[in-house]
């Protein structure tokens, strides 16, 4: 069995406010490109993973690894060797954990069904992992996991993902919020969602991360409609209208930044 774990991005990302739990309460418009991490399935005496890919050396601990937890979240009587090529930059904004999670789900969905109470199982393992089971438009609120279904006009838009390659952690990019809540995450179809917008964790990502600022200069000189960060950073994205102007955008980019072409599904 194949699967790909389709990259996460939030067209929009409204911080509302810091919970006592430590966590923070949230409204955001999660969206899917329809490229990312590839992971193929064998049946085996045991469970196994195995990361390959451009990425893999930034997963140190393959034990402690999502995909590896994921497993152990969904009962089988037969073990999956499970191979996992790791296109995706780690620590990147990308949903790239939680998106492998995502697709162990569906592979799983495939062979057995899901388990009714596979919402709260995919929870356990991260606040965007549900949306990430299902890889389509939807609206998250809370942490993330309460989500309804979204608008779906912007299926088929050109999308570009940059990444200057420099990892960037999501709890310091969190702790750098300054708490301030400047309105609720709009309504109305994905593109005036997306437009009337905003990510509220760009400007704590930029304070640490201040190559972002470039990415996202590089990409509104351009034919784009929408720029913005994604999740916490350090991956920007860019819609256009057209996959010639995406593709003409994608060449004048700095040979070193990571770049991933594709349309939103």
């Amino acid at each position: 069995m194949n699967e790909t774990a389709y990259a996460k991005i939030n067209l929009a990302l409204h911080v509302r406010r810091r919970r006592e739990d430590g966590y923070h309460e949230l409204e955001t418009l999660f969206a899917f490109v329809d490229a990312g991490d590839e992971l193929s399935v064998e049946t085996a005496p045991r469970d196994e993973l195995h990361v390959t890919g451009v990425f893999a050396p930034a997963l140190s601990d393959p034990l402690g690894n999502i995909v590896a937890k994921a497993l152990g979240k969904l009962p089988r009587r037969e073990g999956w060797r499970v191979t996992l090529d790791k296109r995706l930059p780690v620590a990147a904004g990308l949903g790239g954990g939680s998106v492998d999670a995502g697709a162990v789900f569906r592979l799983y969905d495939a062979r057995f069904g899901l388990p009714d109470d596979w919402r709260e199982r995919a929870a356990r393992l991260g606040a965007d992992v549900p949306a990430c089971v299902k890889s389509s438009t939807c609206i998250g609120r809370g942490t993330g996991i309460d989500l309804e279904p979204g608008p779906q006009d912007l299926a088929g838009t050109p999308v570009l993902l940059v990444n200057p390659r420099v990892p960037l952690a999501t709890g310091p990019v969190f702790a750098a919020w300054d708490g301030v809540d400047p309105g609720a995450l709009p309504g109305g179809t994905a593109r005036e969602i997306a437009l009337a917008g905003r990510n509220d964790l760009e400007a704590p990502a930029l304070g640490l991360c201040p190559v972002i600022g470039k990415v996202l200069a590089s990409l509104r000189d351009t034919s784009a409609w929408l720029v913005r960060m994604s999740g916490s950073g350090a991956t920007c994205f860019a819609l256009f209208e057209t996959s010639e102007h995406r593709d003409a955008v994608a060449e004048g980019l700095p040979r070193e930044w990571w770049r991933l072409a594709g349309k939103l599904r």
